[in-house]
This record gives C-alpha cells, structure tokens and sequence, in this order.
C-alpha cells in the first residue's frame, strides 16, 4: 500500500472512532438525563392567587331585542355600570360589555365585559345566569393585570341590582 492511500486510511478510522465515541458518549449523557428525569421529583404545583372584590351597580343594563320580541335567543344586553370597593362605598372604576341571550326558558346568557380599575382592565367571557349565580373565564388585563388568568366570581346582590365581581388572579 502506498504512503498517501496508508495516510488516508488512518485518517478515515481515526475520524470514524472519533465520531463513534462521540455518539457514545452523547447517548451515554442522553441516558444518564433520562435516568436521571424519571428519578427526579415532579415540581409542586403552586399558584398564587390574588383576589380583589368589586360591587357592580347594575344601573344601565338594557337588553335590546334582536327582532324576535323581548327575552328571546338572541337578544343582546348591553351595560356600562359604576363598580365600587368590596365595601361598596366608594367609587373606584366602572365596566362596559355585553351578553347575548342563548336560552330564555333556561335563563342563560353568554356574556363579555371589561372591568376598568386605576390600576388597569379585567376582561372576562362566560355564562350569566337569571337565577344563580356563576363563575367566568379571566381572559387577560391591562396594566398591573396585563399577564392575569384566573376566574371571577358573580353573585347577585339585592335581586339583581347589584353584584359581587370577585376576581380570582393567578
């Protein structure tokens, strides 16, 4: 064999070991990183949970039919209300949104409002309901409440005129 053609041939089986200890090596780690994952204890599941009560002043609401009379599927209601502290003395921000009417008999709504508080905006979507209370989706915020999830608590207050927005932050 020839100098150059002996030359080459050691190059090509160093290079060929050296790959072949590096796959080695890499699924030795690769293993070691799996062992290691399945004895690994599972993290605790924590959230911390921020609440803040607000009373609504259900003043506006104005249910406006959508040509099939009043109280049918369908029909949009429509609100732009004061809320005040959990106290429900003093003043401090207001909501607009809407519901849509889903099932009259049932007294079911599907509704969506933003809450404007000094601090920034809830927004909320879920159901409403004529004869209990209900819980809705905390789908984002603004401001201080810019990265929040969670739910928000509705309970009526004094036959409907007023009610409890307890939001639950996560």
């Amino acid at each position: 064999m020839s100098a150059t053609k002996s030359a080459r041939r050691r190059l090509v089986l160093a290079s060929t070991a050296a790959l072949g200890g590096a796959a080695i090596a890499a699924g030795a780690v690769g293993a070691a990183g799996a062992a290691g994952a399945t004895r690994a204890k599972a993290p605790r599941a924590y959230v911390a949970v921020r609440t803040i009560h607000v009373v609504e002043h259900a003043i506006t609401d104005t249910e406006v039919p959508t040509g099939g009379g009043k109280d049918v599927k369908g029909n949009i209601l429509v609100f732009n209300n004061p809320v005040f502290d959990a106290a429900d003395k003093k003043p401090v921000g207001h909501d607009e949104g809407f519901c849509t009417r889903i099932a009259p008999k049932e007294g079911i709504w599907e509704c969506l409002w933003t809450t404007f508080l000094k601090q920034g905006q809830l927004t909320v979507q879920g159901p409403f309901y004529d004869t209990r209370n209900s819980v809705l989706s905390i789908t984002g915020g603004t401001g201080r409440y810019r990265s929040s999830r969670g739910e928000m608590v509705l309970n009526s207050r004094n036959g409907g005129t007023k009610y409890d927005f307890i939001f639950r932050l996560s």
